[in-house]
Formats: structure tokens, sequence, C-alpha cells
């Protein structure tokens, strides 16, 4: 069976190699992949952010089950396009994915739906936010209606940096576009939990749960990235509010957006924090996460393929998902300036060293493969993921292998899972 991923970094080198090691996978495919996915699958160009080259890659591989893996191509409607070919496609439509590519519809859904989730209002002018402010108590979240690569929620401490926030969203200067709306929050307190769930458009199949580390800086502090590490154990929830979770917000969002004629075949990633009052949905996304995947999938025993074709085809309620026990955790390798600009094509050493230590799994997100050397080619440049009995265990494998990596400019987080160790 011949499958294709699509997507450039590590969520989808993740994706890839679990999918070479089912049986039934005779070819990978991944359009247009990274240095590492290389080596576990056949790179194609094409490009995420253009339909019809998409559609290019598909005609030229007529691939049996095409896997997206990144939110552009989901909101430029490319599952729509392939469920109107006839053809297999894990990812939601372009209806079902404003779940993530509107936070204002994302709000309101959960609205009419009975999700818990924060307070919020949704504002379409830069005077209509401003004088929205004062029915929140600060901090304040501000959030940029449209996708913002992870990069487009602040937290803000006073009311001169919610302005500011504002100001910035609507005329484009924190994200390089103009925002036609924003979402103001109240900001919750509690441990933030990553909930994903595979979703055949009628039943879901939870995931374990991970931690990611948002922040730049150790402490959680800095500016939000896409993510700079994650974790799983098997103690994050326990199985009475896993089962909780199912029940109250990944099924009935499944069924929400059902009877809103969006089924919604994929993967459901529920950004959740755990409150005082009880878990509330922070956001949506309809694709695996990165860095989330990368520590989720090392763990998986059961055929990954066997589940993203059962999802396809409506019957996932007869699938079984098995973990391996434990814990695992992957840390991001980045840029120097990421997630502001920095300098790419510098030669990354170390790789194959840092690939001998027990239970790692070096997982590519920006490299490029040139003349043999693997170069940066990215602001998230390696995640270096690894499982073990026991978290401490896998950060100790994780930063073991990390320490044997270099590249110019290179940094990462020293303190990944640093709650989780202290609480024990």
């Amino acid at each position: 069976m011949k499958v294709l991923v699509i997507g450039a970094g590590g969520r989808e080198h993740a994706l890839a190699w679990a999918l070479r090691k089912s049986p039934r996978v005779t070819d990978v495919v991944c359009a247009p992949g990274n240095g590492g996915i290389a080596a576990v699958a056949r790179c194609v160009p094409g490009s995420p952010r253009d339909l019809n080259d998409l559609l290019r890659v598909v005609n030229e591989e007529s691939p049996d089950l095409t896997v997206i893996g990144p939110e552009l191509p989901l909101s430029l409607g490319f599952a729509d396009e392939l469920q109107r070919r006839g053809l297999a496609v894990f990812g939601p439509t372009k209806a079902a994915a404003m779940l993530e590519t509107s936070k204002a519809f994302a709000k309101r859904f959960m609205q009419r739906h009975k999700i818990p989730t924060a307070n919020y209002a949704v504002c379409n002018t830069r005077q209509e936010a401003q004088e929205s402010l004062h029915l929140f108590h600060l901090p304040v979240v501000i959030k940029a209606d449209g996708l913002a690569s992870g990069k487009g929620v602040l937290i803000c401490q006073t009311k001169r940096e919610a302005e500011d926030a504002i100001a910035g969203l609507f005329s484009g200067k924190l994200l390089g576009s103009a925002e036609t709306a924003v979402v103001i929050e109240e900001c919750l307190t509690g441990e933030e939990v990553s909930f994903l769930v595979l979703s055949d458009g009628k039943h879901v199949a939870p995931l374990i749960p991970a931690q990611d580390h948002k922040r730049l800086g150790e402490g959680d502090t800095g500016p939000n990235t896409g993510g700079m590490g994650v974790y799983t154990t098997d103690s994050i929830l326990d199985d009475k509010m896993r089962q909780w979770l199912v029940h109250h917000i990944a099924q009935p969002t499944i069924d929400g957006i059902a009877a809103e004629d969006a089924p919604f075949v994929g993967v459901l990633y529920c950004g959740l924090m755990m409150t005082a009052r009880g878990p509330m949905v922070l956001e949506y996304n309809v694709r695996f996460g990165d860095p989330e995947t990368q520590a989720i999938l090392v763990r998986l025993e059961s055929d990954l393929l066997d589940a993203l074709e059962a999802s396809v085809e409506g019957r996932l309620s007869e699938t079984q998902l098995r973990w391996k026990p434990g814990a695992s955790a992957c840390v991001v390798a980045a840029s120097n300036g990421y997630p502001g600009s920095y300098t790419s094509g510098h030669p990354i050493s170390g790789l194959d060293e840092a690939a001998k230590v027990h239970g790692v799994e070096i997982l590519h997100a920006g490299t490029s493969l040139v003349d043999g050397r693997y170069l940066t080619s990215g602001g998230r440049v390696l995640g270096v993921t690894a499982t073990a009995d026991s978290l401490k265990s896998a950060l100790d494998s994780a930063y073991e292998a990390m320490g044997k990596i270099h590249f110019e400019g290179m940094y990462f987080r020293r303190d990944i899972g640093h709650r989780a160790l202290a609480a024990r």
C-alpha cells in the first residue's frame, strides 16, 4: 500500500516513521518532506501552500491513502478535493477545519454545543476590541482569529499590553498580515494538557495525552512558539478523566460538527486547561500536533496505518490502539532567533552518535540534505525524542542525545517536564 504524507516538519517525520513500520505499507511518499524524512520516505516536490501543486502530486503518485500533516492544506480544502475524486484521505474538510482556522468560529461553536471553555468576546475592529477589554480581569488573552503557526496567542498582563496586542494584530505588525477579527478571552490557570483523538466522523479513539511547552524560554518564559518540547506519561490523566474528556469534550465536538453538516474525519486536537472549575478547551487543532506527535507515536505499539484507514472507512469503533507503557519526551532544537528571524544553512553534526543513545529517535523538523550533509532549514530544526520506563529516564536519554548534536546558533530548553518531575 502506498501512503502519501503531506508536510515538511517533525510531525510528518514521525508520521512517515510510524507508517513505515506497518507491514502493509510498501511505499511512503512525502511532499515535500525534509532531510531526515528522506531516510524513511521518498520525498517529492510539492508545496503545502499550493492546492494545485498538491493535486499534481496526487495525480502523479496515485497513493492509496493521503495523510495531511499541516493545517494550511486543510484550510485550502485539499481534503475536499480528494474526497470529490473518490480518494482516501485522512484529514477533515475545509468546513470542519474551521474549528482551527477560525478562533471566532471555534468559540461560538463551543458555546452552541455547551463545551466548556473560557469566557470570550469576538471583536471585528480595533475600537470594538479596546472597548471590550473592560469586560475582562487582567491578565487577559488576545488571540488572532486566523492561522498563526502557534504564535497568535498573547497573554497580556496590563491593559497597555492588551491594547498594543490588539493594535498589532489588526495592523498586521505582529503576524505579517492584518487580522479581520480578534478573540479576547479570560486567562485560565492550571495545567495544560494536549488531548488528541482520532475520528471517523461518528466515533472517537483517544491517543495518549501529552503536555507541551509552548514558551521559548526556560521556566515557561518568553514568546509563544510552535512548541519547544513535550512529554507523555501514563499519569498525566487518569482513566476516569480520560473518559470524562471523551464524553464531555471530544465526542460532543465530533457530534456537533457533524450536526452542522461538516463530518470530521481525521485527528482532533483539544488543547485543554485543567482548571479548578474543571477542564476547559483553550483551542482546537484539526491535525496532529507538533511536537506532540513525535512523543505520542514513539509509544504506539499497534499499526498506525490500521488506525488511519479505519478512521477514513468509518469503522474506528472496531480499532484498538495499543501503547507502550512508561513515558516519552521530545526536546526541540531550534535556530537562534526563533520564533522571530533566523538564519539557515548551518551544518548539523553529531546526529549519528545521538541516535545511538538507547531509546532515542531523532526526528527532523527543519533540515535539508545537501551533498550527504544535513543542514538547518527552519526555525525548529530537530525533535530529539526518547522512550523509557519513567519520565526522568526518557528526559535523561533525550538530553544525553541532544548533548551530542551541534549546529551554529542551536538553542533548546533544558527544563522540559520540569513541573512533572518536581511534583514527584
